[in-house]
């Protein structure tokens, strides 16, 4: 098989698992070829089948693996990256059927809304904190379309880094007025404590993770746009979603962010 066809058969396999709600066996035990830069290919023709299928539009970015925990676990040196579309946004409040997905997790996040353009190859920190207009708290849905969570860096690359659905706060808070560094943060799950930690937790700044991303665009020809949202990476373990639970991820200083999910 040519490269094209690899690009399609894959991406249309994948769309066709969400779409019919069925997880499929990873794709690097059949396609050997499959390493880092197709998957990236693969991703661009998955999210272009989702604009044209389902009218929507590129909104931001989502960053995986941006925890040293998460990276030693899947064997990389580094994160993963993947396209939100308009489609996968969700209103705060709004009750969340959860029969739509195949097998979903939550987990908090920091977006960050751009004001300015963000191109690589040496964007840092202090870029990023400057080109933001602001930040909010975040829950983002993941679900993977592969049989039980499991997969190679490549498959989940493909599988546009196992995005699904994302939920921001509707407060807003100039990154200026808070250090996102140290910023605390508690997970809860119906209530109970799930996870606590700092915003270091993502690669010791989630602002970090976004100047990784700008420069890793860099070398693919692309950038990151004024409005798009940036969800900077998970800030504790995923936690799988059942009918009737409640996720709140609360910071300090950005206020709190909930999502509640039905059958």
């Amino acid at each position: 098989m040519i490269k094209t066809d690899v690009v399609d058969v894959i991406a249309k396999e994948l769309y066709d698992a969400e779409k019919n709600k069925t997880a499929v066996d990873k794709f690097v035990d059949q396609y050997p070829e499959l390493d880092e830069a197709l998957a990236y290919q693969i991703q661009d023709r998955l999210v272009e089948m989702k604009e044209e299928a389902e009218q929507t539009k590129r909104v931001g970015w989502k960053l995986g693996l941006t925890s040293k925990a998460k990276q030693e676990m899947m064997g990389v040196h580094e994160p993963s990256y993947g396209v939100l579309l308009e489609s996968m946004q969700l209103n705060e409040g709004e009750p969340i059927s959860i029969s739509p997905f195949i097998h979903a997790k939550a987990e908090p996040e920091i977006a960050f809304v751009l004001n300015k353009e963000l191109k690589g190859p040496h964007v840092s920190v202090a870029d990023v904190l400057a080109a933001t207009a602001y930040v909010a708290p975040a829950i983002e849905i993941i679900d993977s379309r592969f049989y039980g969570f499991k997969f190679t860096l490549a498959d989940a690359v493909s599988d546009n880094s196992s995005s699904s659905k994302f939920m921001i706060g509707e407060r807003f808070y100039n990154p200026e007025n808070v250090d996102l560094r140290l910023m605390g943060f508690v997970y809860r799950q119906n209530g109970e404590v799930a996870a606590t930690g700092a915003g270091a937790a993502v690669m010791g700044h989630p602002a970090r993770a976004v100047a990784w991303l700008a420069n890793k665009l860099y070398q693919v020809g692309k950038s990151l746009k004024p409005g798009e949202v940036i969800l900077s990476g998970s800030l504790s373990a995923a936690l799988e979603i059942k009918p009737g639970d409640q996720f709140t991820a609360s910071f300090d200083g950005i206020g709190f962010v909930q999502a509640v999910f039905t059958e």
